[in-house]
């Protein structure tokens, strides 16, 4: 069964071949129609230090402008598949939570009930939040980053209690102030978020709700690291793009259901099961780019604003004629 056919996504902008004139068609799917257990994972559009090439963790940094198109391009594309939600689960982190706000808006359906917790937060980058990701690479090495970041169970160097991003100094964690890691590893990240699957994602799931999580990187890595069973050695290489819908189709047990058939995996990660909406070639592109900006020292320049502003202007006038149908 076909399940989801690729179309084009605001990533096709990275080449700057993307325009006004590339609008997201209707497209068959199986998701709702088919199939009892449905699941999708959507990490938050650019945030401010997104776009500044920062460590973020729980730092409740805001959407920027570039995020809020993101954010809105992605529930157009989940409309133009006539996906239709029925439950949302995410942080409590705003960049997260405005995600959940655009995307149900441009599906139509802000009645959904939404629901936040803090287990779904981003993993904590202890004394890495607030840094330059490029200047540690350089400061660190690129393999000693990529550990701290990808790595399964290696936490970064930990968050003193006066550090100026310490989450602690905000009212919503004051009941969880003792609960707060001074740094977290992924494997610190998939023991919390796996309570929150447990007692209330899965069981959700299993009633026969179509289940939309935004969250963030790592937080979301350590969902699908146990959704998928991928290694602890392999786990490194995984990575996920901001905005682009990735859709599953499970069984009764909870596992990924592989419609491509043969065992193949996605041809953006090589690790996953289920479906990018953006499609394989674009999502691609875009961890190439991330990885570059992160870890290869030799690129000044911060790709997130690569092309200056013309290119930029171009690409938000794209999606903009997306979300409007143009």
């Amino acid at each position: 069964m076909n399940y989801f056919s690729s179309t084009s996504s605001h990533f096709s902008s990275i080449s700057g071949e993307g325009n006004a004139d590339n609008v997201i068609p209707k497209i068959q799917h199986s998701l709702n129609e088919n199939t009892p257990y449905n699941l999708i994972f959507l990490r938050h559009g650019q945030s401010t230090w997104n776009r500044d090439n920062r460590f973020i963790g729980w730092t409740d940094t805001p959407l920027t402008s570039d995020g809020v198109l993101e954010a809105r391009v992605a529930g157009s594309i989940m409309k133009s598949a006539g996906v239709q939600i029925d439950e949302v689960h995410t942080s409590m982190l705003r960049r997260s939570i405005r995600t959940v706000n655009l995307v149900l808006m441009e599906l139509g359906q802000e009645y959904v009930p939404v629901h936040k917790h803090w287990r779904l937060n981003e993993r904590n980058y202890g004394a890495l939040v607030g840094r330059n990701k490029k200047e540690m690479s350089k400061l660190h090495g690129p393999d000693k980053l990529r550990s701290w970041r990808r790595g399964y169970d290696t936490p970064p160097p930990p968050m003193e209690e006066g550090h100026r991003f310490h989450p602690g100094k905000l009212k919503r964690y004051k009941a969880l102030r003792d609960e707060i890691p001074p740094a977290e590893s992924l494997k610190d990240t998939v023991a919390r978020s796996s309570v929150y699957w447990d007692s209330s994602i899965a069981p959700s799931v299993k009633s026969g709700k179509t289940v939309l999580v935004v969250g963030h990187e790592n937080n979301l890595r350590s969902l699908i690291m146990r959704l998928e069973g991928i290694d602890p050695g392999d786990i490194i290489n995984l990575s996920l793009p901001r905005a682009v819908p990735l859709c599953y189709t499970l069984d009764g047990g909870m596992r990924p259901v592989n419609e491509r058939g043969g065992g193949e995996k996605d041809g953006a990660t090589g690790f996953l099961t289920g479906t990018w909406l953006g499609g394989d070639e674009q999502v691609g592109e875009t961890l190439e780019r991330d990885n570059k900006n992160v870890y290869d020292i030799g690129v000044e320049d911060n790709l997130e604003l690569e092309g200056g502003e013309e290119r930029r202007e171009k690409w938000r006038r794209w999606q903009e004629g997306v979300v409007e149908g143009k």
